[in-house]
């Protein structure tokens, strides 16, 4: 409970310095450097602020639409991830054969992938669908492999001693153990598949966080105020995601917890 407290007081306090910090640069450049173009590159935290508040409803409209789009990539490379990492620990040389073609597929840039998949899809919706997927394919499908790895030979062992079938043996014990490293892959991807909707947007679409972010670089000191306010809304589109993945994670490995307890006491 004590650390809980020192962690939130300390999250506060960082999150009061990053304040400071961005209201003293944004004075620094205006009444220092006398910058004419200080409200386009750092206005004040205050004035972002304000225009977040009064321009709420229609950035959440936005971040909505981005989020609903990213979500189904997101669900879809899960599946996809977990299925492959379960058939690459069933079968040893398909796991051989795919996992360089994986650690090949995440040095494609997605700055560059992006364009090549809204050409050849032709559809907004299904472009950030296809990237938020293929940037969620990645960590969950190594993480869930390294997890069914790391499982005690001596358990699977005492598992088919009881006659157990494949099935038996991956639902109640394999795929139970790899969870902690399954959820570690996802609380990366979450936030990363919200990133890769938003680059799509960004290309050239009517509705979403990307394009608002992309339009308001043409309105002078008001769209920087809303460019900023939408760069908020972003960021707080990735720490939901993350933050909904660690509380399932709460929920359904729930033994971690009782471990690191037993662990203390």
């Amino acid at each position: 409970m004590e650390a809980r407290r020192t962690k939130n007081i300390a999250a506060l306090v960082w999150f009061v310095g990053l304040i400071l910090a961005w209201e003293c640069g944004a004075w620094v450049l205006q009444n220092v450097m006398h910058d004419s173009m200080h409200m386009q590159k750092l206005p004040y935290f205050h004035q972002v602020a304000g225009t977040f508040l009064v321009n709420f409803n229609s950035l959440l409209a936005s971040a909505m639409v981005t989020l609903s789009r990213a979500f189904i990539g997101f669900i879809l490379g899960a599946v996809v991830g977990v299925a492959v990492a379960i058939v690459m620990s069933l079968a040893k040389f398909v796991g051989k054969m795919l996992f360089p073609y994986l650690i090949i597929s995440q040095m494609i840039p997605v700055l560059a992938l992006a364009p090549i998949v809204y050409s050849i899809v032709k559809s907004q919706d299904a472009a950030r669908i296809m990237l938020s997927a293929f940037i969620t394919f990645f960590p969950v499908a190594v993480n869930m492999y390294s997890g069914l790895k790391s499982v005690d030979k001596d358990k699977i062992e005492l598992v088919y001693s009881y006659t157990a079938t494949k099935i038996d043996t991956y639902c109640k014990l394999m795929i139970p153990a790899a969870l902690p490293h399954l959820f570690s892959g996802l609380k990366l991807s979450a936030p990363a598949a919200i990133t890769a909707a938003i680059l799509v947007e960004m290309l050239g679409t009517k509705e979403g966080i990307g394009i608002k972010i992309l339009n308001s670089l043409y309105y002078g000191a008001n769209g920087a105020l809303i460019f900023w306010a939408s760069v908020i809304m972003a960021a707080l589109l990735g720490i939901f995601g993350y933050a909904v993945i660690a509380f399932i994670e709460k929920l359904v490995v729930h033994w971690e917890k009782g471990d690191r307890e037993e662990g203390v006491s």
